[in-house]
């Protein structure tokens, strides 16, 4: 018989190496044995609550708190000790630190100035620079005669300007009201893919981790709880937190009855496989977005299908392309859910409260997770 040819190829060495990287503030752990690969030409999102560590993670990166243990390599070479003047990176941060006595041309040239280049050359690449982020007239303002988007640009500009061959963003968009914000993320991935740059920004928005980065590093206390893809992270949460964190999430007490099945109410449900005992307690988890809703008198197969039940409708909030609506369900022993429904759906099964209707919670979107974790 033929054996199955392999196409696997060797993966690339990673640009970044981080090797059990350990930071302490007295006797607190703000980072506990962390590492991490991150390879050349990657977006790169650390994300997490307030004090999960992230941003001294990032700072560990940078050499602006140096790590009390772990190594740090940069294309192959040891950056561990090294100052951060000594490093090659751009930074960018929240609070954009321009020097606010100089001009926007000024700002950009800065770092560009201490490598001796010409005047000429500097002036071509702060021109180019200003072109790439669509701010060629706005070279002879200062800082303060800008909008903050406008700043947040000349910031990233600036970081820029030397070639770093990795980008380092803190929390760079926080600043901004939610409409820059949403036009910023999308100018800076743009930029960001153009020049290939391998990029690392902090950010505590899932939103902005999820539509610009290539992988997600979800930290808590210190640690990594979960690195993956956008998708992975959302659909394939490895543990409760992440799936709690990252998006809504319906969760309801349960036990284990087998490796693909659980018990909540009254009922049994039918759920993605997990590997924990029978009778353990669980939390049993799905999406808004993930049930499906069949409306009142819904026909008896679907009655009859694997879970579905009735669910009371409590109360409903229209939030513009979809209707997120409060479920209340006996079955599942009065588990409150909540579902978010299109438009055309609630119109379509005249949803509305205080109907019964019939909800289905499909197996593969179920997700089990060991209680109190």
């Amino acid at each position: 018989m033929n054996q199955p040819q392999t196409t696997d190829s060797p993966r690339p060495t990673p640009f970044l190496q981080i090797d059990r990287l350990r930071k302490k503030f007295g006797d607190f752990v703000a980072l506990d044995d962390v590492s991490l690969d991150v390879f050349e030409g990657e977006f790169v999102c650390f994300l997490g609550p307030s004090g999960c560590g992230k941003t001294t993670f990032l700072r560990a990166i940078a050499g602006l708190d140096i790590q009390t243990a772990g190594t740090v390599h940069q294309a192959g070479k040891d950056i561990s000790a090294l100052p951060p003047s000594e490093r090659d990176f751009g930074i960018v941060f929240q609070s954009y630190a321009l020097f606010p006595n100089l001009t926007v041309a000024k700002n950009i040239a800065f770092g560009l100035e201490n490598q001796k280049l010409g005047k000429d050359d500097i002036a071509k690449r702060v021109a180019k620079l200003l072109e790439l982020v669509n701010l060629p007239d706005q070279a002879k303002k200062y800082p303060a005669q800008l909008s903050g988007g406008e700043q947040q640009r000349v910031a990233l500009t600036r970081a820029l300007a030397t070639s770093p061959g990795l980008l380092l963003l803190d929390e760079p968009l926080s600043a901004l009201d939610a409409k820059v914000r949403t036009y910023l993320r999308h100018e800076m991935k743009t930029l960001q893919r153009r020049l290939g740059v391998t990029t690392i920004m902090v950010t505590h928005d899932q939103e902005e981790a999820l539509t610009m980065a290539d992988r997600i590093v979800v930290m808590n206390h210190g640690v990594i709880e979960q690195v993956g893809t956008p998708t992975e992270i959302y659909r394939r949460p490895d543990t409760l937190f992440v799936a709690d964190f990252i998006g809504e999430m319906n969760q309801v007490a349960g036990r284990a009855v087998s490796g693909d099945c659980c018990a909540v109410g009254e009922c049994t449900l039918a759920t993605r496989t997990f590997d924990l005992r029978s009778e353990q307690p669980v939390v049993v988890a799905i999406r808004p977005e993930d049930i499906v809703p069949h409306g009142a008198g819904a026909p008896d197969d679907v009655e009859r299908a694997e879970n579905t039940f009735a669910a009371a409708v409590e109360t409903m909030e229209f939030l513009g392309s979809f209707w997120r609506v409060s479920l209340n369900s006996r079955t599942l022993g009065n588990a409150a859910l909540t579902a978010d429904m299109s438009i055309n759906a609630v119109r379509r099964m005249n949803i509305a409260i205080g109907e019964s209707i019939t909800v289905e919670l499909p197996a593969k979107r179920i997700l089990v997770f060991p209680a109190g974790r």
